[in-house]
């Protein structure tokens, strides 16, 4: 068996309103398409996988995504196909940029952007040229990242 994308992720928001705005620009931009949307959950799909957003638990709404919690640490999407346009919508969306957009060393030719939703969970964007890290002779380096945060 091999895995070929991800099927999906859903996202549990505190802020279902801000966090909708934010994901009705970016994922239609990052070529997911929206196939499902009721109050209170919101489905794009495209590239071979989709995500999706559904508010969390009521006792729940004041909390913020903590990247050093049990669970997810980040998103990375790679569907850029140039690294020109990496930071171009998190930027128009007055989106909190983390770092970059920048080089990084995670794999030969890696340019990435990293940024939060209006609740604090952390995305990132990046454009990595060929076969990334299964080129011949390529190797992961997570020195300026993973590891440490």
């Amino acid at each position: 068996m091999e895995v070929n994308g991800i099927a999906h992720v859903m996202l549990t928001v505190s802020d279902f309103d801000a966090c909708l705005a934010f994901y009705e620009r970016l994922l239609p931009f990052l070529g997911l398409r929206p196939v499902f949307q009721t109050e209170g959950y919101f489905y794009c799909v495209g590239g071979r996988t989709a995500i999706g957003i559904q508010p969390c638990d009521p006792a729940l709404g004041g909390e913020r995504f903590v990247q050093r919690r049990v669970g997810l640490h980040h998103l990375c999407l790679a569907p850029v196909r140039a690294r020109t346009s990496i930071g171009a919508r998190p930027c128009s969306m007055n989106a909190t940029i983390v770092r970059g957009p920048e080089e990084g060393s995670w794999a030969p030719g890696y340019y990435s952007v990293l940024f939060e939703d209006p609740d604090g969970i952390r995305l990132e964007v990046c454009f990595v040229p060929g076969a990334g890290l299964l080129e011949d002779g390529a190797s992961f380096n997570p020195a300026a990242g993973y590891a440490t945060g």
